[in-house]
């Protein structure tokens, strides 16, 4: 097992291995103590990973509740939020007690937040089954729920007291969606780790080190600014274009084929403005491509960017936006509302 530890305005390890899901319950009582937990995780991930959970967490002393909620992205809504909240304090759960997140990023945003916000305030675990978030959303403390007018816009900053990441979980994940995460993994490769890039020829192989890699570059950024005002914004490359076309998609697209489009986009607009060389839009392309993951979009730059600037990385009129030099090596770019439009052409 390899450890990572996170020391933000909380301290705790991100633990990443196999053979978990049988033994969570006596490593999430010694981390958070208490005496009840509620489980939360989508109606796929329940038929799988949630009975072993519960009864880890029984057997080590636990009062369990499972809350199960249809899976997908249109589920992370504020009736959804509500009704958790709800079952909650139906359940009678205290601020002694504790949340295990158990699925992908969605249940992780989902559960996050209502921990973040039940009684001001209670304990969480996250205990991502996806590639995406293991590698990216468990970690940092970001929750939130989506509103209609964009993604993400109703949340809150709150640190887990531990990630515990089971590499076997993934065994059960569909194709498409374990490429969803390597779409993440192509951005820490552009982001500080080109490596990662290779690596990806065999993902299977080296997870546990992908996964590890890629949360410790998280780790350095999420210590060095917690609340996304500066250099943790580097984490959003690709995800501004990303969260447009998701959202313009009605969210039938996923996240990180979002994601990738929105890498490919990025990387294309800042070559053609000479921000950055061929190469490195040539390297981005062909790993995704090589990963069956889109690179073009049909949306058009204006509705892009009308949805951009709904976007939390909005300031007044001018919009951040992560944009690669080389490989390994970003910047942020203040961009004035008047010109996103035609950057993002520049992408398409």
């Amino acid at each position: 097992m390899t450890e990572v530890t996170v020391e933000a305005s909380k301290i705790y390890r991100v633990i990443i291995g196999e053979g978990m899901l049988p033994v969570s319950g006596s490593m999430i009582n010694s981390q958070c103590g208490g005496s009840a937990a509620c489980v939360v995780c989508g109606d796929a991930v329940s038929g799988l990973y949630a009975g072993a959970v519960c009864d880890s967490l029984r057997r080590s002393g636990y009062e369990v509740c499972r809350f199960v909620y249809p899976r997908g992205e249109k589920s992370k809504n504020a009736g959804t939020y509500i009704e958790l909240l709800n079952f909650l304090a139906e359940n009678r759960l205290s601020r002694d007690d504790v949340i295990v997140a158990l699925g992908g990023g969605v249940t992780g945003d989902l559960a996050g937040f209502a921990a973040a916000t039940y009684m001001r305030g209670i304990k969480y675990v996250q205990m991502p089954t996806t590639l995406l978030a293991m590698v990216d959303s468990s970690v940092g403390g970001k929750t939130a729920i989506d509103l209609p007018a964009g993604k993400n816009l109703a949340g809150a900053f709150w640190q887990p007291e531990l990630v515990l990441c089971s590499c076997d979980t993934l065994s059960s994940l569909p194709e498409e969606i374990f490429r969803d995460g390597c779409a993440e993994i192509v951005k820490y490769a552009v982001l500080r780790d080109p490596e990662l890039i290779e690596m990806l020829a065999s993902p299977q192989k080296k997870i546990e080190t992908l996964v590890s890699r890629c949360v410790s570059i998280k780790r350095d950024f999420v210590n060095a600014d917690e609340h996304d005002r500066g250099q943790r914004q580097m984490l959003n490359l690709g995800h501004t274009v990303g969260h447009a076309v998701e959202k313009l998609s009605d969210f039938s697209l996923s996240h990180g084929r979002a994601v990738a489009i929105g890498l490919a986009v990025i990387c294309r607009a800042a070559c053609k403005a000479g921000e950055c060389g061929g190469e490195t839009v040539s390297a981005v392309i062909s790993a995704l491509e090589n990963l069956n993951l889109p690179t073009r979009t049909d949306f058009t730059a204006a509705e892009l960017s009308e949805i951009m600037m709904s976007d939390k990385k909005r300031a007044g009129d001018t919009i951040n936006l992560i944009v690669p030099r080389s490989l390994g090596s970003c910047e942020i770019k203040s961009l004035p509302a008047s010109c996103l439009a035609a950057y993002i052409e520049k992408g398409l």
